[in-house]
């Protein structure tokens, strides 16, 4: 029999001032409730994503959330480098939205946030994934490493593949395909994430405040 699950925690608002910001954000041609189910149901990511190898919950809480662990690959072409990290989960159904703390892994102390809001005009879901840190406590070059490689290579890197691909599943249930079907949809949403995120984190790691 299961545990029962534990009471939600609160991971707070986002803090500001780190040294890395990271932005994705994407028009999603779906309603805010079926992108934002489809985010927040982690377990089920590594089936629609095929950059995911694998999400585990160690601990759940009432919320949806818990404590997750979950692995990736950051590909480089025809190469992938494996990653690996661990998180506290929260969920807010009101907002709504999904907040992560990272607890373990090379980017413990990273604090992630999606959010959800209905597009203009009620066209679709604009959600926005933003991660801030101040970098691992490496010495002298901590810092750097989080603003120059591993802001805008891996968390950007697997951040915007991932909005992208949700964003295809969300299309899907919500019958909202562009015409040339579901391939050509995948390419809109990876190339409209990739432009986005692609200005917003040179323009982020330029401002240490963040947005």
């Amino acid at each position: 029999m299961d545990a029962a699950p534990l009471m939600a925690r609160s991971l707070g608002p986002m803090p500001v001032g780190k040294r890395m910001v990271t932005v994705d954000e994407q028009l999603v041609g779906a309603p805010v409730h079926v992108i934002f189910d489809l985010a927040r149901d982690v377990e089920q990511w590594p089936a629609r994503l095929p950059h995911y190898r694998w999400v585990r919950f160690r601990e759940r809480t009432a919320d949806g959330g818990g404590v997750v662990e979950m692995a990736a690959w950051r590909p480089f072409g025809r190469l992938r480098w494996p990653t690996w990290w661990l998180s506290d989960m929260a969920v807010d159904e009101a907002r709504p939205a999904v907040r992560f703390r990272h607890i373990g892994g090379i980017t413990r102390g990273m604090d992630v946030e999606w959010s959800f809001e209905p597009g203009v005009g009620g066209a679709g879901t604009a959600v926005r994934i933003v991660h801030v840190w101040d970098g691992p406590r490496w010495p002298v070059i901590g810092g750097p490493a989080a603003t120059i490689l591993i802001g805008p290579v891996f968390i950007h890197g697997i951040a915007s593949r991932t909005l992208a691909g949700l964003a295809v599943a969300a299309e899907r249930t919500a019958g909202s395909y562009p015409p040339g079907g579901p391939n050509q949809s995948r390419e809109r949403s990876s190339d409209r994430a990739a432009s986005s995120c692609d200005h917003r984190n040179r323009s982020n790691h330029a401002d240490r405040n963040g947005p």
